[in-house]
């Protein structure tokens, strides 16, 4: 499993590094946007879907992509619509769900949520590329050193158990050890002056990078919790040995159009 994993991650970073600073900004949409396919198929499944309802789905996802796409190329104040939604799914549903334990399979509510959550995700993909490639990789490298600082920290020092009943592996200990990596990571950014054009405080930008990784611990723990209603292990098979896309995704589900929100507010300020 360890060999599948390095194998595929030797794979996969030079390619998705070469399309997030080679391809053209409609190029990136259609590359996304099949990433972004093949996790709702993976939702779908998750979901509990017939395998005739995945397909549906899927078609329909494709469809209310390129429309969301569309009624945001008329006018782009519309983004901030779909990026509150993903807000206030994140703020306060998915935090809920987790707490009161939901196992909800209604097919209508599933497909819905399957959509706040993957595509202001995709929308996040494309806008954040469009400040520049390397302030994407940026954002998401937030997710990265968080989940690597908590995994070492977690298998160091982990003994208090973050939601057992959840993801029975991440302790609080994996909490701190990635708000440690996440802090140490902000002000690398700070001191390197990449964060120049951003016209972010540095104590507002730490505070920023917190933010972030704690809501990629929920998106995590809400992608465990529907695949463990489901009695999955992994979101899919596609990736070996990581399972799914949304296996690879589930922080930046979260973190990502969180991220892109506050640059469009902080944007906005006189």
């Amino acid at each position: 499993m360890l060999k599948a994993r390095i194998l595929t991650a030797i794979v996969l970073i030079p390619l998705f590094l070469g399309a997030l600073f080679s391809l053209s900004d409609e190029l990136w949409i259609g590359v996304t946007l099949a990433v972004t396919m093949i996790a709702c198929w993976e939702w779908g499944r998750m979901a509990g879907f017939s395998k005739m309802l995945v397909q549906f789905y899927l078609v329909l996802s494709f469809m209310l992509s390129w429309f969301v796409l569309w009624l945001i190329h008329v006018d782009s104040a519309r983004i901030l619509f779909f990026y509150g939604a993903s807000a206030v799914f994140w703020l306060v549903v998915a935090p809920s769900w987790l707490a009161f334990g939901w196992h909800m399979r209604h097919p209508l509510i599933m497909a819905l949520v399957g959509w706040v959550v993957l595509i202001p995700t995709w929308l996040a993909l494309i806008d954040l590329r469009l400040y520049g490639p390397w302030l994407l990789l940026g954002v998401m490298a937030i997710v990265w050193v968080a989940d690597t600082a908590a995994y070492f920290a977690g298998r160091r020092f982990g003994e208090h158990k973050l939601a057992p009943s959840i993801s029975p592996g991440k302790t609080w200990e994996g909490v701190a050890g990635a708000a440690t990596g996440v802090g140490i990571y902000a002000w690398f950014l700070v001191f390197s002056g990449n964060t120049d054009a951003l016209a972010i405080d540095p104590p507002w930008l730490i505070l920023s990078t917190w933010v972030l990784m704690v809501f990629s611990i929920i998106g995590d723990l809400f992608e465990s919790s529907v695949k463990r209603n489901a009695g999955l292990k992994d979101s899919g098979s596609i990736l070996p040995g990581h399972g799914g896309i949304l296996d690879r995704i589930d922080s930046l589900t979260a973190a990502l159009p969180l991220a892109a929100l506050g640059l469009m507010l902080i944007q906005q300020l006189p």
